[in-house]
């Protein structure tokens, strides 16, 4: 898929950072809600990410995740856990083929995972200086995600968000070493796999705003560095302050998501911005 890498690898990194701003924005934002929501549960838990930010950095994000547990358990909201398993069940799904499943559902997910996902996945790898190859990580996925679906397991695709989290300098200041975190994510989302039944539950139990506030709290320094990215040319902020309002309006058309119709608007404005114009001294032709 060539002409895909092409069309990615030209969109201009403002641009890509503005769109990756525009869907960090929701989530970071998350922790100011839960503070006025949920403020017994969100108090302890914005305090020990701050805390633990000034005397040990990496801790932060796992130590309010710990703090959010803590709190969902001293609020007495624990008993629901009671019927939580760590011990995974495996359920065989027998695979069938469907003319009007894979035209009315398989089809049209597939082109919502392109332009909502990978595609806005590879622009925010682009963003952070990483050329993806995108046919082989394409297939790659492919292949996992139809493995994948004789589980149940939904498609599996260059994520934007996963993106931020590994790929930016908050991973590693050296870019060259930042595939650790990656690989230290997908170690967590398997433990998270085999323990699900506990995750679950905890998620159920807690407030829908105090998990994504955690999540919030782990997005802020991808959120700043975005941003720097987006305002980083000067000739190129409307562009990229029209992709980030369109990208945060959180539309969806066509059943595409925002940040695919926030790189085509922010890249019509860079076209409408930068289309060539006569110079000041150029001698027009006579009619």
């Amino acid at each position: 898929m060539p002409w895909l890498a092409r069309v990615i690898a030209a969109i201009p990194r403002p641009v890509a950072g503005a769109m990756l701003a525009g869907i960090l924005v929701p989530l970071c934002t998350a922790p100011v809600q839960a503070l006025v929501d949920v403020p017994a549960l969100a108090v302890p838990v914005i305090v020990t990410w701050a805390v633990l930010l000034r005397f040990a950095r990496g801790w932060a994000v796992p130590g309010a995740l710990v703090a959010a547990v803590a709190a969902i358990g001293l609020t007495g909201q624990h008993a629901g856990l009671a019927d939580a398993t760590l011990r995974p069940a495996l359920a065989w799904t027998v695979p069938t083929f469907d003319l009007g499943a894979i035209v009315g559902l398989a089809l049209p997910l597939f082109l919502v995972t392109m332009a909502g996902q990978n595609v806005p996945g590879a622009a925010v790898l682009s963003s952070y200086g990483y050329q993806a190859p995108l046919r082989p990580a394409l297939v790659t996925t492919g292949l996992v995600s139809a493995a994948g679906a004789l589980s149940g397991g939904h498609q599996v695709n260059l994520a934007a968000i996963t993106a931020a989290l590994t790929a930016g300098p908050e991973a590693h200041p050296d870019p060259r070493r930042r595939w650790i975190a990656t690989l230290a994510l997908a170690g967590g989302q398997v433990l998270l796999g085999i323990g699900a039944g506990v995750a679950t539950a905890l998620v159920l139990l807690s407030p829908p705003v105090l998990v994504i506030a955690v999540a919030g709290l782990a997005l802020l320094p991808a959120l700043g560095s975005s941003l720097g990215n987006a305002v980083s040319d000067p000739a190129m902020v409307l562009p990229a302050v029209v992709t980030f309002v369109v990208t945060a309006s959180g539309v969806a058309v066509l059943g595409i998501g925002a940040a695919f119709w926030g790189l085509l608007a922010g890249l019509a404005a860079l076209l409408v911005l930068h289309r060539r114009r006569p110079t000041a001294d150029a001698v027009p032709l006579p009619r």
